[in-house]
């Protein structure tokens, strides 16, 4: 993994490090809009919130494990850390997952493991206002979908484009994934 980026830290990111941001509080803001990190799956947006991004580094094929989910790709060693490799173009359900050169792994920081995320692209970091995102659509209970909080829409001129917003951690901690607990603490 030869590239390697580090998030930048802001204020909020400081203030919930420091211990200052309760968890009600950090559900409040989060209703209100906050700092979002960009990627592409397949021709799709999607936006998870940025204090849960750890760092991006390039993507580099994991050790396997056997008899695993084709959507958990392996593991890697990350300076000492065994991290597990999501792929999350297959545990959505995108048509085809190439490797290329833009592929990345998100490094992840939910509920104190660290867990990686493979994925198309990133593209930025966008702060969303309460008034730019809507409420996630209601769908039916067989389509699985309890892990998007809403639909980001930012104008880009006259053009608006949808961001597809992911609670990551309730992702990562479905029963599915096996890496985690379910119950929250």
């Amino acid at each position: 993994m030869d590239m390697l980026t580090e998030v930048a830290p802001n204020a909020r990111t400081e203030r919930s490090r420091a211990g200052l941001a309760s968890p009600a509080s950090a559900a409040a803001e989060g209703q209100a809009g906050g700092e979002f990190l960009t990627f592409r799956l397949g021709g799709e947006e999607y936006g998870i919130d940025i204090l849960r991004v750890q760092e991006i580094r390039s993507y580099e094929p994991p050790t396997r494990i056997a008899n695993a989910p084709s959507f958990i790709k392996g593991v890697v060693n990350l300076r000492g850390v065994i991290v597990p490799i999501i792929d999350l173009r297959l545990k959505l359900g995108c048509e085809n997952a190439e490797y290329n050169g833009f592929t990345v792994v998100i490094v992840l920081n939910v509920r104190g493991r660290v867990v990686g995320a493979v994925v198309d692209s990133v593209s930025d970091v966008l702060e969303l206002n309460r008034e730019q995102i809507k409420p996630a659509p209601e769908l039916s209970s067989s389509i699985e979908a309890h892990y998007i909080t809403g639909i980001g829409a930012v104008k880009n001129g006259d053009a608006e484009r949808m961001l597809i917003l992911v609670d990551i951690e309730a992702l990562m901690s479905s029963a599915d994934m096996g890496l985690m607990d379910s119950v929250t603490h």
